[in-house]
C-alpha cells in the first residue's frame, strides 16, 4: 500500500484537474455566447495576440520553409523525384507545419504572458477586486482572450502559410535552381481548398487551447511569485501538449477517408 499511495494520489489529483479544467471551460464558453462582451478589450487582445506575434511567426514559417525545400530535395534527389518538391512543401505548410509551428510559437509568447498577467492579478487580489465591484472577472479577463485567440490565431496561420511556402520558393528557384513558373505551377496544381482550411480549422482550436491554458493556469494560481512562475509554466507546457495531441486527432477526423 505505501508504494501504490503516490500513484492513487497523483491520478486522484490527475482527474480533480480535469474536472475543474471542464468546469472552468465550460464556464468561459457560456460566457463568450452571452452579453455583456467587452469589445473594447477583445480589440486590445487580438492586437496583443494577432499583430504582436508576426514577427515570430513569420520568421519561423520563412525558415522552416527554407529547411524544408532543402531537406526534401536531398531526400528526392536518390530517387530522382525532384520535382515533387513543391508539392512537398505547400502540403506540409498549410496542413501540418504552419498550424503546429504557430500554435508553439503563440503559445510560448501569450500562453506564458496570459497566465502571468492573470496569475499576479490573483496572488494580489486584484480578481476579489474586481468581484467586489460587480465585474465577473470571466467577462472581463477570461472571455477577451479566448475570443481573441480563436480568432487571431488562423490569421496568423494564413500568415504563416504565404510566408513559408514562400520560403521554399526562394531555396528552391535561387538554391536548386527550379523555374519558378514550373514551382508555382507544381505548388498550384496540388493545392486543394481542403489543404488550407484544414490548417485554418485546426489553427482555431489550437488558439482557443492556447488561450484557455493560459486563463486557467493563472485563474487558479496560488503561492505569491513561485506560483505565478509555476502558473506560467505549466500554461506553456500544457499547451503545447494539447496542440500536438489535437493535431494528431484532427488530422485522423479531416483526412481519414
Amino acid at each position: 500500500m505505501p508504494l501504490l499511495a503516490p500513484v492513487g494520489r497523483s491520478f486522484l489529483y490527475f482527474l480533480n484537474t480535469c474536472g475543474n479544467l471542464a468546469l472552468f471551460t465550460a464556464v468561459a464558453v457560456s460566457h463568450c455566447v452571452r452579453p455583456p462582451i467587452y469589445a473594447r478589450l477583445v480589440l486590445n487582445q487580438m492586437v496583443q495576440i494577432g499583430y504582436y506575434s508576426l514577427p515570430v511567426v513569420g520568421m519561423t514559417a520563412v525558415f522552416t520553409g527554407m529547411v524544408l525545400a532543402l531537406q526534401s530535395y536531398t531526400g528526392f534527389a536518390r530517387f530522382q523525384a525532384e520535382s515533387a518538391l513543391a508539392a512537398v512543401v505547400v502540403l506540409s505548410i498549410t496542413r501540418e507545419l504552419g498550424p503546429v509551428l504557430a500554435g508553439l510559437m503563440v503559445a510560448g509568447r501569450i500562453g506564458a504572458a496570459m497566465a502571468a498577467e492573470i496569475g499576479t492579478m490573483r496572488v494580489t487580489e486584484q480578481i476579489d477586486a474586481l468581484t467586489t465591484l460587480s465585474t465577473n472577472p470571466m467577462k472581463y479577463l477570461v472571455v477577451p482572450r479566448l475570443i481573441a485567440g480563436l480568432t487571431m490565431l488562423p490569421l496568423l496561420v494564413l500568415v504563416a502559410d504565404v510566408v513559408g511556402v514562400f520560403g521554399g520558393f526562394i531555396v528552391a528557384v535561387y538554391r536548386l535552381d527550379f523555374n519558378p513558373a514550373i514551382y508555382i505551377g507544381n505548388s498550384w496544381d496540388i493545392l486543394e481548398p481542403i489543404d488550407v482550411v484544414s490548417g485554418l480549422i485546426k489553427a482555431a482550436v489550437f488558439g482557443f487551447l492556447i488561450s484557455l491554458m493560459g486563463c486557467y493556469h493563472g485563474y487558479y494560481s496560488r503561492g505569491g511569485a513561485e506560483g505565478v512562475g509555476n502558473a506560467t509554466t505549466n500554461a506553456v507546457v500544457s499547451a503545447s501538449i494539447l496542440i500536438l495531441m489535437s493535431n494528431y486527432l484532427l488530422t485522423g477526423l479531416l483526412f481519414t477517408e
